[in-house]
């Protein structure tokens, strides 16, 4: 890729899917079909021609949109891209990064690969480098605070674990700073409960675990 305008296959990228996002609404049209943000994978689909898939809002580098972003990249990718090259999804990701801090980003990134300065073995890999750059400490602290807010309230346990679960991910929480923040969270009745267990529970697994089985007794 060394010897190839990225610039311009990027921009070629963007004129093709323009080009299969109107295909695919003149087809829903003519079927009396709604596009509702969605397309049916008519062509080159690896999941099959009935599967459909949203593909992810143009991301202009806001901290907080990040995540959303990320998320769904990797499911349209897995859905519609699997078979896809490496360079190929990056390429991908990066047409549907515009506006804002993050065109700056995209043109650095571009001329790295251009000049062989960078090369992602994964696109998984290429994603944690967006994250890192986009996310940064924000994300992480906006998930600590909702945490330490968080409660279970009139929830069963197991929807509380879940969404705990949900929340945890990307906090920086981790060990026992994390099983406090859960143990905090609990109602009462059931911390008490796991407080007055004989056997000590050593990891954040073992509370969710436990709270489950005393929960549902």
């Amino acid at each position: 890729m060394s010897q190839i305008n990225l610039h311009k296959v990027i921009h070629q990228q963007q004129e093709q899917l323009a080009a299969m996002q109107a295909q695919i609404q003149a087809l829903l049209v003519a079927g009396g079909g709604g596009s509702g943000g969605m397309e049916r994978g008519t062509t080159g689909s690896n999941m099959g021609p009935h599967v459909e898939a949203a593909k992810p809002a143009i991301f202009n580098g806001e901290a907080g949109k990040v995540g959303g972003f990320i998320t769904a990249c990797r499911l349209y990718l897995r859905m519609k891209m699997r078979e896809a090259m490496v360079e190929e999804q990056v390429f991908w990701i990066l047409s549907h990064v515009q506006g804002g801090s993050a065109d700056i980003w995209k043109e650095n990134v571009m001329e790295e690969l251009e000049m062989g300065e960078m090369e992602y073995e994964t696109v998984e890999e290429f994603l944690m480098v967006l994250k890192k750059e986009f996310g940064g400490g924000e994300e992480e602290s906006v998930k600590a605070a909702e945490l330490r807010k968080l409660e279970q309230g009139g929830r069963i346990i197991e929807e509380f674990i879940q969404e705990f679960k949900r929340v945890a991910r990307g906090s920086g929480y981790e060990g026992r700073p994390l099983i406090e923040e859960f143990k905090r969270g609990m109602n009462r009745g059931i911390r008490r409960k796991l407080m007055e267990a004989e056997n000590p529970l050593a990891s954040i697994e073992q509370w969710y675990r436990r709270a489950t089985t005393l929960d549902r007794n």
